[in-house]
């Protein structure tokens, strides 16, 4: 049996002033257990919610990364997953993961396959992580507003980008998982997730 958070808040309370997207609650099995604007979720990491990363490379080897934008919440300006996105209420990972790649990145009509699931928690925010991995050469065609920059990077070159600062944490954990990173690389963010 699955603990239920204390206490999910309501998401039509009226009071409440949001920027209109809301989320999934999960409890530590990944089931619905509430629904709650988005930056009640952000903030605090007991509401537990899903998303998705898609991790894109190309024939060589490359990986396609983002930049995400300096007016981001979380990681401004830092190189990230390719694809990354919250999961809409009664979505699926799969289709959120097509959903995201075709509104980040113009990423339509490719093959996702499923990598892992993990658990990424933080001070701030706790997400349970569904990867997946596409092959494409691009050119895309990145999200205004969202992302400032993307580019492939070759392993080299992200072995040496790793603990700088220059990755959010949590692409240098997806790294690790995939094998591009030892698993003893130092983050230059918080500890890697616990799950």
């Amino acid at each position: 049996m699955t603990k239920r958070p204390d206490h999910v808040p309501d998401a039509k309370d009226p009071s409440r002033e949001r920027d209109g997207e809301l989320l999934d609650v999960v409890d530590p099995d990944g089931g619905v257990v509430g629904r709650v604007p988005r930056d009640v979720c952000h903030g605090n990491p007991a509401l537990a919610h899903r998303v998705v990363h898609v991790i894109v490379q190309n024939a060589a080897g490359e990986f396609f990364l983002q930049k995400r934008s300096r007016t981001k919440q979380v990681a401004p300006g830092q190189w990230d997953t390719a694809v990354g996105g919250h999961l809409r209420p009664g979505e699926t990972y799969e289709q959120a993961a097509a959903r995201e790649a075709a509104e980040e990145i113009g990423l339509r009509n490719v093959s996702f396959r499923h990598r892992h699931d993990s658990v990424w928690r933080t001070d701030f925010e706790t997400e349970h992580v569904r990867t997946f991995q596409a092959v494409a050469e691009g050119p895309f065609q990145l999200q205004v507003g969202e992302i400032e920059d993307g580019r492939f990077w070759t392993v080299e070159e992200l072995r040496g980008a790793a603990g700088t600062g220059v990755l959010t944490p949590n692409l240098e954990e997806e790294l690790r998982r995939i094998g591009v990173l030892p698993r003893n690389t130092p983050s230059a963010g918080k500890a890697p997730p616990l799950g």
